[in-house]
């Protein structure tokens, strides 16, 4: 190998509601829940080439960013080989908006790297969900995305450990972001919060999995939203204004929001809260593109 490259897509991901769950093995962890991929995401050039020593370089949208996750996730792969990695991600949505992309951005890295060293696929979702867990960035985004999909996360982690199961379907997703950035660990490590969300999660999963259908899913997320006090006013006005046009909830844990309904109404009526993307849901999972 002198110089070797490939191209991976991974999608995003919304989370409808999720029980967090924490294990001294970090392949146990994750959360139980239930979501669906889109299929915007991160498209990922994978760059391996000889070294005398490691280096990593992450870029997104053609910044150099330190992407954690990603570095991490990369490490993870290429223990102390003394390869040069360029991580060059394309992001169609923005991070920290309850859209997955940090798991995004370290799946798709992932891939490519260990397709490019011959490793297997299982070794890139490993390598991608430990690097979440450890940087607090995702708790079941990257075994989602590895499917895509609808799902339901019925335990925790990975296989042998986590279950899930897929719902079918195929819908027209609109998304609207409203404004900054949501800290995900700040609302993790407030124990009220936590204690909400769990009660509320275990709620909606065993009803989901009474009545397993998108309908059930997009309802119990909005309820799930309402009784955890995620949400603030703006997220619940603009929700409830979608909601006039279809089924509607919080993207968890962002200031955005998701709809399935009358797309060309929604995304006009959205389009006063915030930018709004349009999308399906992406049924491949991540890949590789070339």
């Amino acid at each position: 190998m002198s110089s070797e490259s490939l191209t991976v897509f991974c999608p995003a991901h919304i989370t409808c509601f999720f029980d967090p769950h924490s294990d001294r093995n970090l392949r146990k962890c994750g959360s139980r829940g239930a979501g669906f991929s889109v299929t915007l995401g991160a498209t990922t050039k994978v760059t391996l080439s000889e070294s005398k020593e490691q280096s990593i370089e992450v870029q997104i949208n053609g910044k150099k960013v330190d992407a954690k996750t990603t570095i991490v996730a990369v490490k993870n792969l290429i223990k102390s080989y003394p390869l040069r990695v360029k991580i060059e991600i394309k992001q169609a949505l923005p991070m920290s908006q309850g859209f997955g992309m940090s798991g995004a951005g370290a799946l798709s890295a992932s891939i490519g790297v260990a397709k490019l060293l011959g490793l297997s696929r299982m070794d890139a979702i490993e390598s991608a969900h430990m690097a979440e867990v450890v940087c607090k960035t995702g708790l079941g985004d990257v075994i989602a995305q590895s499917f895509g999909g609808i799902e339901i996360r019925r335990s925790p982690g990975l296989p042998p450990w986590g279950m899930i199961e897929h719902l079918p379907g195929d819908y027209e997703v609109i998304l609207c972001v409203l404004g900054k950035k949501m800290s995900t660990p700040s609302i993790l490590s407030n124990p009220d919060m936590v204690r909400r969300i769990k009660i509320s999660a275990r709620h909606c999963l065993t009803s989901l999995l009474d009545n397993p259908s998108m309908e059930n899913l997009l309802s119990l997320s909005y309820a799930f939203m309402n009784s955890t006090g995620l949400a603030s006013e703006k997220i619940k006005m603009a929700v409830d204004v979608a909601r006039n046009y279809g089924l509607a909830s919080m993207c968890m844990l962002g200031n955005s929001i998701f709809a399935i309904g009358e797309s060309d109404e929604l995304e006009r009526m959205l389009s006063v809260f915030g930018k709004v993307y349009r999308c399906r849901i992406d049924k491949q999972g991540a890949r590789i593109l070339d």
